[in-house]
C-alpha cells in the first residue's frame, strides 16, 4: 500500500532533495517550495530517515481536507484513527503552519487540533495522551492553506539534521542538512580534496567524511517511527545492518579543515572525535589569510563568518579583497564555494563568479557563490 509523504528541507535545495529521494525508492516524487512529496510504502520513511543527507523530516500525510472554521479543523482530526497509530501513553505535541489562512488565531486552531486528538482517545479508550511541548514521542503537524488543511504525522521525531554527533557549536553554525546539500551543489566527490579554512564546529567536514565513508546520516541517531503501533523492528534491524555493512573503515582522508580561533577547533575536533571521524579529516589552526592549498587541486567550501563573529561590517569589508588575493596567489586550480548572507561579497572580493545559488540558512536569505580558480592564470 503507498502512501503519502512531504518532506521538508532547507530551501534551495529542494531539487537535490528529489534526485536524492528517487534513488532512495520514492516514487511520485514532487517539489514544492520548501520541500519535496512523494508516496511509498510505509517502509521507505525508515529507509529516507535514515539515509537522507538533506531533508530536514519525513512527514507521513493522514489527512486533507477542506475547512471554513475551527470546527471544521476539529471534526477533520476528530475522524482520524489515532488509536491505531499511537496509545495514551505516549506523548504529543502539534505543530501549526499556516498560508493564507483566514483564521483569526492560529494558536486556537492548533488546540482544536490537540483537543480532538485527546477527545477521540477519551471517546476509545477512556484515557487522553498528555502534551509535551519539549520532547514529544509523537509529533502532530498540521499546515493550513485559505481553505484547505493538511495533516501530517512526524515519522523523523527530532529534526534530521540533527545526526546525533555534533555536540558543540559556534556562534553561526550551519545545519547539517543544509551543508551537505551545499557540499552537493559544487559537485564536490569523495576522493577530491576538500578544505574548509572557516571550519569552525567542523560541519562541512563531518558531513564530507560521513558521505566519504558511506556513513548513513541517521546510523547513530533514534526515530519517532520507533515508538508508533505498527512499528516494524525486524525490517529496521535488516535496514540498520545493511548499512552499517557499506560504511567503509575510517582512516585518512582528503579532507582538510582550518580555523583561526582555538575555541573553534576544539569544537571541532570534539564534534569529529563524538562522531569516530577524528581519523579521517586533517585540523590545522590558521589565518584564513595564511594558508596554502593542501593539494594540486580540489574544493574549497567556506561559510563565510557573519558579523557576529567577525565584528562589524567594515571588518568584513576589509576581509574580503585579501581573501580574493589568497585565493588566485594559492588555489590555482581549485574551485571555491563561498556561502554567505553578505550579498556585498562578490563586490569587494574582485573575482568573477562563475555561478551563484540562492539558498536560505533558516529564515536568512543567502548565496553560494562558486569561483574557478584556473591553474597558472594568476602567476606573475
Amino acid at each position: 500500500m503507498l502512501e503519502n509523504f512531504f518532506t521538508p528541507c532547507p530551501r534551495g535545495l529542494e531539487t537535490m532533495l528529489a534526485n536524492e529521494l528517487n534513488t532512495l525508492g520514492a516514487q511520485e516524487v514532487r517539489t514544492t517550495d520548501g520541500g519535496v512529496h512523494f508516496t511509498g510504502p510505509f517502509l521507505l520513511s525508515y529507509r529516507i530517515n535514515l539515509h537522507s543527507r538533506i531533508a530536514s523530516r519525513v512527514l507521513w500525510r493522514v489527512a486533507v481536507a477542506h475547512y471554513r472554521n475551527e470546527q471544521d479543523i476539529f471534526d477533520t482530526a476528530y475522524a482520524l484513527p489515532w488509536n491505531d497509530w499511537f496509545g495514551t501513553t505516549h506523548t504529543i505535541r502539534v505543530n501549526m503552519t499556516a498560508i493564507k489562512c483566514p483564521l483569526k488565531s492560529l494558536d486556537f486552531a492548533t488546540l482544536k487540533i490537540k483537543d480532538a486528538v485527546c477527545d477521540k482517545f477519551r471517546a476509545l479508550t477512556g484515557e487522553r495522551p498528555n502534551v509535551d511541548t519539549h520532547t514529544p514521542d509523537v509529533r502532530i503537524h498540521a499546515f493550513l492553506e485559505s481553505s484547505r488543511m493538511t495533516l501530517y504525522v512526524d515519522t523523523s521525531g527530532d529534526a534530521l539534521f540533527k545526526r546525533g554527533v555534533r555536540q558543540y557549536t559556534n556562534v553561526a553554525p550551519l545545519r547539517e542538512n543544509l551543508a551537505a546539500g551545499i557540499l552537493l551543489l559544487t559537485g564536490w566527490q569523495p576522493g577530491v580534496p576538500l578544505l574548509d579554512p572557516m571550519c569552525g564546529s567542523g560541519t562541512f567536514l563531518i558531513e564530507a567524511a560521513l558521505m566519504s565513508l558511506n556513513i548513513a546520516p541517521g546510523i547513530s541517531r533514534s526515530f519517532a517511527f520507533e515508538k508508533l503501533k505498527d512499528f516494524d523492528a525486524s525490517a529496521w534491524s535488516d535496514m540498520r545492518r545493511q548499512a552499517q555493512a557499506a560504511q567503509k573503515p575510517v582512516g585518512a582522508l582528503p579532507i582538510f579543515g582550518s580555523d583561526l580561533y582555538g575555541d573553534e577547533l576544539k569544537a571541532a575536533h570534539l564534534n569529529l572525535e563524538n562522531a569516530g571521524l577524528l581519523e579521517a579529516v586533517s585540523l590545522n589552526q590558521a589565518n584564513v589569510l595564511e594558508i596554502s592549498a593542501p593539494a594540486d587541486y580540489g574544493v574549497l567550501v567556506a561559510n563565510l563568518p557573519y558579523g557576529e563573529r567577525m565584528g562589524d561590517l567594515e571588518e568584513l569589508q576589509e576581509l574580503y579583497p585579501k581573501l580574493g588575493d589568497v585565493l588566485k596567489k594559492k588555489f590555482g586550480g581549485w574551485n571555491a564555494y563561498l556561502f554567505t548572507s553578505d550579498l556585498r561579497m562578490p563586490k569587494f572580493i574582485r573575482l568573477s563568479v562563475s555561478r551563484r545559488t540562492l539558498l536560505f540558512n533558516g529564515a536568512i536569505e543567502c548565496r553560494l557563490f562558486e569561483y574557478k580558480m584556473v591553474a597558472g592564470s594568476n602567476r606573475t
